[in-house]
This record gives structure tokens, C-alpha cells and sequence, in this order.
């Protein structure tokens, strides 16, 4: 089973649902959330300016030193570290706005950058609560398991070899009586498979290439198939088996369930966004042969 997220609207689209989601799709939790540890103690001053325990665990978990989950012990040599980090950056700050740095046009541009990627991720945190309910990753998994059952996976073996000739005269051996196994081992190029007699595994139907979709498609199970032209040569194919496609177990299935809900779960709010906006581009479109056509047409 392959959990799918959707069509995109186009390649922008995505790559604006994508860049905002890469970060939280990757996890279930978001990660740099303010955090309560023994009473969120402090544990420094500048002035009177007070760092409290809080502070240096956020600054741990946005640098990927910690999970958000994770406690960070205040007499690890971590926690020193990070704090001694946390101190330079306010140091760093506080000197920026003593010499007026931060009331340049340039500063003032750039924090409202920050300010605006700090509130829609907050935005988005808060949107994607309602996308990890068990209710919808249940009713998701089934709906899968219900497509899954619906295709087909075929297992086969192979022999590849770089000429057609050479093809043409193991299907004669293999059609003499010789074992299909041992050709394989024996003169087969694909080093995938070349060592277990040619033994391709099971594979989804649909995920075929179409050099040689349509003749296993229409085989039966022991017949062989070929010469057929494929990537690096000529194929000899014998289908051993095929069968329903076997459906992913639900903890197996639930790390992409959980990222197309949130993708889905992110499209629509910007959806929503441009369409109740009056918004528009200043730029001149780029000329027709410089678009990307559309993801998934």
C-alpha cells in the first residue's frame, strides 16, 4: 500500500505547501514549543534580563540537539554549552541595539521577516493539531487498504543480457529444457538479482515499466516471456506468481498517513487563504517554455 497525498494544483503550489511542511510533516510533534522544566527555573541574568531553563531548551530543540519531548539535565555539559549560546546571542543583540542596528531599514525589513515565519508556523502547528486525529488516520488507513486490494503484485525472474541475439538463444535453452535459475546465474547482467537465479521479488503491477508491463500483465504463471527490449539490453521474463497487493500494517503505514493528512491539511488553509485575499503578482509571467508543467498531469 502507498499512502497518496493528492494532485497539487501546479509545481509553485506544491513547492510553497512543500517548504512550509518540510519541517513539520518530518515528525509528529512540532518542535520548539515552550517547555516547563522544575518550575522553569533561571538560570542566568543580563542585567535584568533573566534566561530561565525554558529558554535554553528551546534554543537546544531549534538547533536538532534534543527531541521537543526530551528533558535537558541542567548540569549536563549540553545544557552549559547551550546556555553559554543563548547568553552570547543576547549579548550579541542587546550591542546590535545600543549602536542602532536595528533601526535600519534593512533590520526592520529582515525582523519582520522573522516575526511573520515565527506566526505562520505557529498558525500551521495549530491547523495541524486537528490533521493527526485518530479518527481521520483510521478512516485514512482503511480507505487504503481498500485501493491496495483492488491491485495486483506479480513475482518473476529475470535474465538480462546486452544483445538480442544473446536473448533469442537462452530462450531457445530455456525452451530445450534448460533451468531458467541457472541461465540466470550463469549470463544474466543484472547484478540485482543475478546471484538468486533471477528472482525479482514481488512488485506492484502498476509500478511496472511499460516495456514490459503489458506482456506480464498477460501472462501465466510458469510462462515465459521475451526477447523484450529494457533498460541495458534485452530480457528473458518467467512469471512465478502473482497476487493481491499486501497492505502495510498500520504502524508501518502511519509515517505517511500522518504526512498526507498534514500536506492535505496545509493546502486547504492556504487555499483558503488566497482565495478569501485579494492578492497579486507584480512580475510578468515567464515565458511558456520556462514553466514546469503541472506535478502529477
Amino acid at each position: 500500500m502507498r499512502p497518496v497525498c493528492g494532485k497539487s494544483e501546479g509545481l509553485s503550489a506544491l513547492m510553497v505547501v512543500a517548504g512550509m511542511c518540510l519541517a513539520l510533516v518530518a515528525c509528529d510533534r512540532p518542535r520548539g514549543g515552550v517547555r516547563s522544566d522544575a518550575g522553569d527555573k533561571a538560570v542566568a541574568r543580563i542585567d535584568t534580563d533573566i534566561i530561565r531553563v525554558s529558554d535554553v531548551h528551546n534554543e537546544a530543540v531549534a538547533q536538532g540537539l534534543i527531541g521537543e519531548a526530551e528533558s535537558l539535565d541542567t548540569a549536563s555539559p549540553l545544557f552549559r554549552r547551550t546556555l553559554e549560546e543563548v547568553i552570547d546571542r543576547k549579548l550579541l543583540a542587546r550591542e546590535a541595539r545600543k549602536r542602532g542596528l536595528d533601526r535600519s531599514d534593512m533590520a526592520q525589513r529582515r525582523l519582520r521577516d522573522a516575526e511573520e515565519a515565527l506566526l505562520g508556523q505557529m498558525l500551521l502547528e495549530k491547523s495541524l493539531e486537528a490533521a493527526v486525529d485518530e479518527t481521520r488516520v483510521t478512516q485514512f488507513y482503511a480507505e487504503q487498504v481498500a485501493q491496495a486490494r483492488q491491485s495486483e503484485e506479480m513475482r518473476a525472474r529475470l535474465i538480462l543480457v546486452r544483445t538480442r541475439p544473446e536473448a533469442e538463444a537462452l530462450r531457445k535453452q530455456i525452451d530445450g529444457g534448460s533451468g531458467f535459475e541457472m541461465l540466470a546465474m550463469a549470463h544474466s547482467t543484472d547484478q540485482a538479482t543475478r546471484f538468486t537465479g533471477g528472482d525479482m521479488g514481488y512488485f506492484a503491477t502498476d509500478l511496472m515499466p511499460e516495456s514490459y508491463r503489458a506482456p506480464l500483465l498477460a501472462a501465466k504463471i510458469g510462462q515465459v516471456i521475451g526477447p523484450l527490449p529494457v533498460e541495458g539490453g534485452w530480457a528473458v521474463f518467467r512469471l512465478e506468481d502473482r497476487r493481491p497487493e499486501e497492505p502495510l500494517t498500520p504502524e508501518a503505514a502511519r509515517p505517511g498517513i500522518l504526512s498526507a493528512l498534514k500536506l492535505d491539511q496545509v493546502r486547504g488553509l492556504l487555499v483558503s487563504l488566497r482565495n478569501g485575499t485579494r492578492w497579486e503578482m507584480l512580475i510578468d509571467d515567464p515565458p511558456a517554455s520556462a514553466e514546469a508543467s503541472p506535478v502529477g498531469d
